[in-house]
Formats: structure tokens, C-alpha cells, sequence
């Protein structure tokens, strides 16, 4: 016996209901301002007929202030889980047509239930932002909800990739849950931003005026604050954005990377290499051209490009492994780290770490940033996070040392006794405790001092610089005790690293037992 033809129609009616959301009207406004609906935003992320949803029919229980005569179409939260590219995802999106994709209770059940789901399949876990904040009718019951949204990041932190999107308001408390995600990715045009508190309520406490683009905007989240990882320029360019960046993630804690080991193994020379290293150390390296001639076919995916200049992290491929890069940039600041890059180098390591993906280090660093600002907005303690982060990895570990590496900078960026698995170095790299122009004074300070006669002294310190330099810029001292694996010729980079990595894909590495460590954050 069939099913009574009027529950279907039923069912299609109040499913064309809760997709029309606040009316057809309200969605030819938003895709008049070339914006998509939450259900144009599923709808492209998904592959055509796999989206399946999660909690439609779900209504609020608030009867405040009127609120029990209000409907609002799956309360304002569009949830479930569907195919990317041939593997699952799990996603929840904020339905700004729906009372403006404000947070109640029942609206954070429905995005705890598709985290619950990720966590549960083991899946990636997507959160797309466009909402004007908690739901004040429901006061207490809408907080309630963000911290079991906010709950359910940290136990997802580590096991699954999150990742949140802006493409929308995404204002006080909200905002915490994209920063416990591991990648934020946010539009730069139309109404998307992020903050604490806005421009009124800072000119109210502090007297101090603002614009919302001063706090609140994708570009100054992704060069100044750091909170922001990718910046896109419309809806559809974030999602292309996020699905490039799921196509080097695995789906969770427990599995490889989607390596592509059917690549073949290339061990050949690459000549290119050496037309882009300067004859002089001193000449500013851009390491973006030798990041792009090991990558496969030049794909890179760099993360947090507009923050902290000074290092370059990012997804490739080298001879079909997925890894992640951590390049020093001789172009901005020398290459030298500082608060900024070191958080930046430290977040990426830890993320890298917790999903099995290996790391490659290209190292060009004169040291830490020397500076009253750096050293009392606390380099120390920032600098700390990076050796901590490597020190923690147990994932293959790479790295080249290309020209620059002193002192304590050379020991963060990841040297063998950090516990990196193989340690090259091209024929000019030095390896010392700092440069020639500050160590001298140093070693000859009393003999240079005793010298009247102005000539002479310059004669002198320039004998000693240049024994100094003899003595420690090269790679051979360092080689001579074992910190070096092999000094290489450039042409080598891309075959040696491959070669390493290959033969690294199945290191296991057991450290002691313990609850976990105390990073200095």
C-alpha cells in the first residue's frame, strides 16, 4: 500500500517553506548585490544531489517579547553534510534571510549536531558566518548555545580540520568560535566583518573613534590582527578557496594527507635552482621563486600571505606528498623572525603536526628582530612558541638551510637536534652563532681597543672579519659535527627533499606520556 500522497505534499510544503527562507523577494535583493543565500553557498560547495540536511524542521521554543507567534525557517541555520570533490564534509550555515541568521538555542543545536556528525564520521567540519549575533529574546538560552558551539571546536581541535568562513556580520561572541577553527577564510566586499565590539560601544568606553573597516575588516584581519587566513573577493571566490585548501587536508586526525604517491619519484637535477640564489649572502633572497620550482607545477596554496611577511607558510606538493612549508623571506625584514612570525610559523607547525602532514623548512634567518618593541611585547616568550612547535611535531621533518642561519634563530627554524629528520644545506649556507660584524667586537673587543692608530684598527678588524667569516660562513664546521645531513648543490634541492620525504612516509616516533604540554602562549 503506497504512502498517502497528502503527507508527501505535505512534506514538499513545508520543505519549499523553510528554503524559501524570508521570502523570495528578500533573495532577489541579496543575489541583486551579488551575494548567495546559505543555500546558494551549499549548494556550490556540494556536489549536485549529495547535500543532506540536517534539522530542517527545527523550531525555537523562545516566548519572549512575542516570539512564540514568530516562525523562522530552520531557525535560521542551514545544516548537513555532502560530498566535496568525492569526500565527505560536514557544514552549517548561518541563513541571514531567516531573522537575520540571529543565534538561539535550538539554532546552536542544529550547528553542534552537524559538529557532533564531523566528529562522529570523522569528516571536516565548514562553518559559514553571515549572522547578527546572539538572539536577545532568548538571552541566557542563545549564550548557552554559543558555548556548546564554542565546547565542540575544542574537542574537534586536533581530530577534525574546521574551517570558517565570513560572509557576513560576525560580531561579539560569535567571532570566538571562527577563531578556535583552524582556517578562517573572509570576503573583503559587502557586509562581512568581524569583531568584539563595534565602533560605537569603543568610542563609548574608550572615546576613541573608530571606523568598522579599522576593526573589523578582512584586510586588516589578514595583515594586521592575523585572525584571518584567506581573503576572497565575492561568495563563490571563499568557497573555490576553501575547496583548494580541503584538497591538500586529510578528513581527520587518524589518516595521511591525500597524498598522490602514483607520482613519480623525479631525482632529477634541476638547473633553475641556481639561477635564483644571489652571488652574495647579502643580496635579499626571494623564496617564493625556490618555494614555486619545488612544489609540484608550481601549486602552492600559502596561508596568511598578508600577515607577517617575513615567513612564508603554505600546502604543496613535492613529487606527489603533501607537505607544509615554513620558509624564511629574506625580501621583508631580512628574514629575521619576530612576535608576528613566530606565532604565524607556530600555529601552522602545530596544525601540520596534528594532521600527519609532513613539514619541509627552508631556513634564511639572521636571528630574532632586534628592538625595545619586540623585546617588551614578549619575542621571548613568542619566539618559544616556534621551538616548542617543532620540538612537539613528530611528523617527517625536512629542512635546507640556504644561505642565513645564526644563533638562536638557526636552532628555531628547525636544526637536527629540534629533531629534524634530515638536515641539508647549499655550499654557501652559514651556520654560526651570529655575524661576522657582531661577533668580532665580541671575541676581539680588548685587542681592537688597544690599537690608537684609527687606520690600523680598521685594517685590523677587517683581518679578523674576514677570519671569522672564513672560519664559520659555511656549511663544512656544522657538516663536520654531524648537524648536517649533506651539503648539496642547489640543483639537488628538489630530488633530495622528494627522496627524503618518500622515504620518511611511515616514521614513527613515540614521545613520553603525558596529559599535555604547557606551551607559552
Amino acid at each position: 500500500m503506497a504512502i498517502d500522497p497528502k503527507l508527501i505534499d505535505d512534506l514538499n510544503s513545508r520543505r519549499k517553506k523553510v528554503i524559501l527562507s524570508g521570502g523570495q523577494e528578500k533573495i532577489d535583493k541579496r543575489h541583486e548585490k551579488g551575494e548567495m543565500t546559505a543555500r546558494d553557498r551549499m549548494g556550490y560547495l556540494f556536489e549536485e544531489g549529495t547535500f543532506s540536511e540536517i534539522g530542517m524542521h527545527v523550531r525555537h521554543n523562545c516566548h519572549n517579547f512575542g516570539m512564540e507567534k514568530k516562525e523562522i525557517p530552520g531557525d535560521g541555520v542551514v545544516s548537513g553534510f555532502g560530498l566535496v570533490n568525492g569526500r565527505p564534509v560536514a557544514c552549517a550555515a548561518s541563513d541571514f534571510l531567516a531573522q537575520g541568521g540571529s543565534l538561539g538555542y535550538m539554532h546552536a543545536m542544529k550547528i553542534a549536531d552537524a559538529q557532533k556528525y564531523s566528529l562522529k564520521a570523522g569528516i571536516p567540519m565548514v562553518t559559514v558566518n553571515d549572522s547578527g549575533g546572539a538572539r536577545l529574546q532568548e538571552g541566557v538560552a542563545a549564550l548557552s548555545g554559543y558555548a556548546q558551539v564554542f565546547y565542540n571546536n575544542v574537542l574537534a581541535s586536533g581530530v577534525v580540520p574546521q574551517i570558517s568562513m565570513i560572509l557576513g556580520p560576525c560580531a561579539g561572541g560569535a567571532a570566538y568560535s571562527p577563531a578556535l577553527t583552524d582556517f578562517i577564510i573572509m570576503r573583503n566586499s559587502g557586509n562581512a566583518g568581524m569583531y568584539i565590539t563595534g565602533p560605537k560601544v569603543i568610542e563609548q568606553v574608550t572615546y576613541e573613534k573608530c571606523t568598522m573597516d579599522d576593526i573589523g575588516s578582512a584586510a586588516i584581519h589578514a595583515s594586521v590582527s592575523g585572525n584571518v587566513h584567506f581573503v576572497a573577493d565575492s561568495d563563490a571566490h571563499a568557497l573555490d578557496i576553501l575547496k583548494r585548501l580541503l584538497s591538500f587536508l586529510p578528513a581527520n586526525n587518524t589518516e595521511e594527507p591525500p597524498h598522490k604517491l602514483d607520482t613519480p619519484l623525479d631525482l632529477s637535477m634541476d638547473g633553475g635552482m641556481n639561477d635564483l640564489i644571489p652571488g652574495d649572502n647579502r643580496t635579499p633572497l626571494d623564496v617564493q621563486p625556490i618555494i614555486s620550482r619545488l612544489v609540484d607545477n608550481g601549486d602552492f596554496l600559502e596561508v596568511q600571505k598578508d600577515f607577517a611577511k617575513n615567513i612564508v607558510v603554505g600546502f604543496g606538493r613535492i613529487c606527489g606528498v603533501v607537505v607544509g612549508i615554513i620558509a624564511n623571506q629574506p625580501n621583508v625584514k631580512a628574514g629575521c623572525l619576530d612576535i608576528d612570525s613566530s606565532d604565524k610559523a607556530a600555529r601552522f607547525i602545530r596544525f601540520c603536526n596534528a594532521f600527519n602532514t609532513p613539514l619541509v623548512n627552508l631556513v634564511d634567518v639572521p636571528g630574532f628582530l632586534p628592538g625595545k618593541n619586540q623585546e617588551r611585547g614578549g619575542i621571548i616568550r613568542h619566539g618559544a612558541k616556534l621551538i616548542f612547535a617543532y620540538s612537539q611535531s613528530t611528523v617527517p621533518k625536512v629542512t635546507l638551510i640556504m644561505r642565513k642561519a645564526y644563533g638562536g634563530a638557526y636552532i628555531a627554524m628547525c636544526c637536527k637536534d629540534l629533531g629534524a629528520d634530515a638536515v641539508f644545506a647549499w655550499p654557501g649556507a652559514e651556520i654560526a652563532v651570529m655575524g661576522a660584524e657582531g661577533a668580532v667586537p665580541v671575541l676581539y673587543g680588548r685587542e681592537l681597543k688597544a690599537v690608537e692608530d684609527p687606520a690600523e684598527k680598521a685594517k685590523r678588524q677587517g683581518e679578523l672579519l674576514e677570519e671569522y667569516r672564513e672560519a664559520f660562513y659555511n656549511p663544512y664546521v656544522a657538516a663536520g659535527m654531524g648537524q648536517i645531513t649533506e651539503v648539496i648543490n642547489p640543483e639537488e634541492t628538489r630530488a633530495k627533499i622528494a627522496f627524503a620525504l618518500r622515504t620518511l612516509l611511515n616514521k614513527k616516533e613515540v614521545r613520553p606520556a603525558k596529559k599535555h604540554g604547557n606551551m607559552p602562549l
